[in-house]
């Protein structure tokens, strides 16, 4: 299960909040609803699937987690 809190991108090293979990309207699928902490021109908040926040990736040779929790 996902826990509120900050989450550091093992890619990136940028931080973001999990705000919230959500559902997708049409599909039903279980997001993860979450907030840069840092300054995107982009956007300041993102969806993703929880299979895709939670899935393991590889980096540099080395699997890890796409999002680490680091705290509340």
């Amino acid at each position: 299960m996902i826990k509120i809190g900050i989450y550091k991108h093992a890619k990136t090293g940028n931080e973001y909040r999990v705000v919230c979990l959500a559902k997708h309207s049409e599909t039903l699928e279980d997001l993860v609803v979450y907030e840069a902490l840092y300054e995107n021109p982009k956007s300041k908040f993102w969806v993703r699937p929880i299979a895709m926040f939670t899935e393991i990736v590889e980096i540099n040779g080395k699997k890890t987690p796409r999002f680490i929790f680091i705290r509340e």
